[in-house]
């Protein structure tokens, strides 16, 4: 039964509640982890190899997502899973909380990667549909439902930090369980919203497409994957090692969150207007320079111009890359070539932090690891520029 058509306000207002999605998906379930480490190093006396082999844990359980994904999507429907994985992501949050046991640890943090990637994925498909029927604005809507990560990103700064220095380094369980219970709020309100909209459909033609056209924007967001997740998950243990209080923790936090939210403002433009791979560049380029900075000082002003440069870029980065395939491909080859780069790009961000935590104990610091995600993110800039363009003959 064809959707009925939404006015802006209540398709934007879904679109946002979508982006709760991510919110959990990623900013609990995935980032909210560097907020945590400093404590759970201290209380379980992790080394920074255990500590990067559980974001690992949660990068394999994402590429299992990615695959499964794709693997049930055409049987059960993106809202579906989409609300399947929201549920499954809340319940591993609390369990992320219950237990200082290694293997119980690495196991939840999979199991929040697996539906972690559900969410991530189906609400991703599910936001380019909020208006069925104007291609012309699902651009916004994905970059809104992206940039909505900001909001857990911006809730778990006011929240984690301050519950850790109440409650010590041992109170690092309530602060998974209070996230666990956050989510389950946000499951609520999302799984309304996905409920609003239609299925997406691919329509008739054929979903073959041709990989060796989009080689370089492949190569860069492999980059991408390899890059910015030695950043997320160790920028506040390095501030930590360095000295900085809560109070600074809270505001870098927070303003990677905020600057989050107001990326679609940003890059809707470029993602529609600019050719080839260049708003990729652009968003890998400008994510590069604000890893950097920690390296060289981690004084207020320079972590804080560095949050704000990672935040505005960093979720973008797949809208980018989801933009210039709609752009690119018909209709029928999106779902198979967005899943093509959903897997590279999950496969990537599996070596990033357990590398990172390796070099960090031989070296008995993050700062290479740090300048090494730095680095990455600009080769895969440079990379992306050598995307030509390319439109097929429905684009908008």
């Amino acid at each position: 039964m064809p959707q009925a058509p939404l006015s802006p306000a209540r398709g934007y207002l879904i679109a946002l509640l979508l982006s709760f999605g991510p919110s959990v998906s990623n900013s609990f379930a995935r980032f909210a982890y560097a907020l945590v480490l400093p404590a759970m190093r201290e209380d379980l006396q992790l080394s920074y190899a255990q500590a990067g082999w559980l974001g690992t844990a949660n990068a394999l359980g994402y590429l299992a997502g990615a695959v499964l994904t794709w693997l049930l999507v055409r049987r059960t429907g993106n809202r579906v899973l989409f609300g399947i994985g929201m549920a499954v992501t809340a319940l591993a949050l609390v369990a992320t909380g219950l237990s200082a046991d290694l293997a119980w640890l690495t196991a939840a943090r999979v199991v929040a990667g697996v539906s972690g990637a559900m969410v991530f994925i189906t609400g991703g498909a599910l936001s380019g549909n909020v208006f069925a029927g104007r291609p012309d604005l699902a651009t916004r809507t994905i970059l809104l439902y992206f940039g909505g990560a900001g909001i857990g990103l911006m809730l778990s700064a006011v929240a984690i930090p301050w519950l850790l220095d109440a409650r010590g380094a041992a109170g690092w369980p309530l602060a998974w369980q209070l996230l666990g219970g956050i989510s389950v709020l946000m499951t609520l309100a999302s799984v309304w919203a996905a409920a609003q909209v239609g299925e997406p459909q691919a329509g008739g033609g054929s979903a073959a497409w041709p990989l060796a056209p989009f080689l370089p924007q492949l190569a860069a967001y492999i980059g991408f994957g390899l890059g910015y997740i030695a950043y997320m998950t160790f920028v506040i243990a390095w501030l930590r090692d360095n000295g900085a209080g809560t109070g600074l923790v809270i505001a870098v936090w927070f303003t990677l969150g905020l600057f989050t939210l107001a990326a679609p403002a940003v890059w809707t433009g470029p993602c529609e207007r600019w050719r080839g791979g260049r708003p990729l560049a652009a968003v890998m380029a400008t994510m590069a320079i604000g890893a950097a900075l920690p390296v060289f000082s981690v004084a207020a002003p320079a972590m804080l111009l560095s949050a704000a440069l990672f935040g505005v870029a960093g979720f973008s980065a797949p809208s980018a890359v989801g933009a210039f395939i709609r752009k690119a491909l018909p209709k029928p080859a999106w779902g198979p070539a967005i899943a093509t780069f959903t897997s590279a790009f999950a496969a990537s961000q599996i070596a990033g932090p357990i590398v990172t935590g390796w070099i960090a104990d031989w070296t008995g610091s993050l700062r290479l690891g740090l300048l090494g995600s730095a680095a990455l993110l600009l080769c895969g800039g440079v990379v992306a520029l050598a995307q030509p363009e390319r439109r097929h003959a429905g684009s908008p």
